[in-house]
């Protein structure tokens, strides 16, 4: 979409260790895009992470307070696209996480995968389970399932703000994307949301998640992260023990990456 619309920069935004932002970056990198992120939280004195690979991808890295980050987003995003175009440059403000009407064709793609792979291990029925933090992954499996017909329930296990939130958020990214793309086939599709497992907050893991991403990295050798994955994945262990998925054999958790989250929460390992 940047390219083929003459922009040079992508403008995104996040916290300090966001995967999206990390993401961005090293796409922008390949691309020859310059890339800007505007960062949630104070640059710490050691860059590591996430961060540390924003930095090494080019990225111009701009951090602000919380409080401030919060209340003036959108005037930043504003302010840094007229500070591009005055020096005659395109920038393209894309949201947190990518989520809205063009970012979800990322996991409407990953549903044409999904295909092959329910047909490659005769999966004839499943339940779809993935984190959900910005809506972006939750609403572009939700419509990709329903266009390319699969017969599974897309759950999201929200990580953050409640379950109205994301029924919202969600229907906002579909009716997006339907806005920009008229000529998608129309079809019917659910959100389904169970909240209940963002502990403390978001990005704030007690040790019980720190147990689970030690345990699962021992026995599968996969690696959790404790902001997204690991909630998830603790949130559809608990879910599968109180019967919500009774009926159906099959499970299907969908990895959102995140790696590169561990090594900032290190100390939590260590509790």
């Amino acid at each position: 979409h940047a390219l083929d619309n003459g922009y040079d920069t992508l403008l995104t935004c996040g916290g300090l260790q966001s995967n999206h932002c990390r993401a961005t970056a090293l796409v922008g990198a390949q691309l020859g895009l310059h890339t800007h992120l505007l960062l949630r939280g104070e640059e710490p004195a050691e860059r590591e992470g996430n961060l540390l690979l924003d930095h090494l991808a080019g990225a111009t890295v701009s951090c602000y307070p919380k409080a401030r980050y919060v209340a003036e987003i959108s005037d930043l995003f504003a302010y840094w696209e007229a500070q591009y175009a005055a020096q005659g440059r395109r920038a393209l403000a894309v949201p947190t996480g990518g989520s809205d009407g063009i970012g979800l064709w990322g996991y409407i793609a990953a549903c044409e995968e999904l295909v092959e792979d329910f047909a490659r291990h005769a999966i004839l029925q499943a339940h779809i389970v993935t984190a959900s933090g910005s809506g972006g992954t939750q609403a572009g499996l939700t419509l990709g399932a329903a266009l390319h017909d699969l017969s599974a329930a897309v759950w999201g296990i929200n990580v953050c703000d409640d379950e109205q939130y994301f029924l919202d958020k969600v229907a906002r990214d579909i009716d997006d994307l339907r806005r920009r793309y008229p000529d998608v086939p129309a079809c019917d599709t659910q959100t389904r949301v169970i909240d209940g497992y963002v502990g403390a907050g978001y990005a704030v893991a007690d040790a019980e998640i720190f147990t689970l991403i030690g345990e699962l990295c021992r026995l599968e050798g996969l690696v959790l992260d404790p902001v997204y994955t690991a909630k998830a994945f603790a949130g559809m262990l608990s879910e599968i023990k109180q019967g919500r998925f009774e009926g159906v054999r099959d499970i299907v958790f969908v990895h959102t990456g995140g790696i590169f989250g561990v090594f900032p929460q290190r100390a939590g390992f260590a509790a």
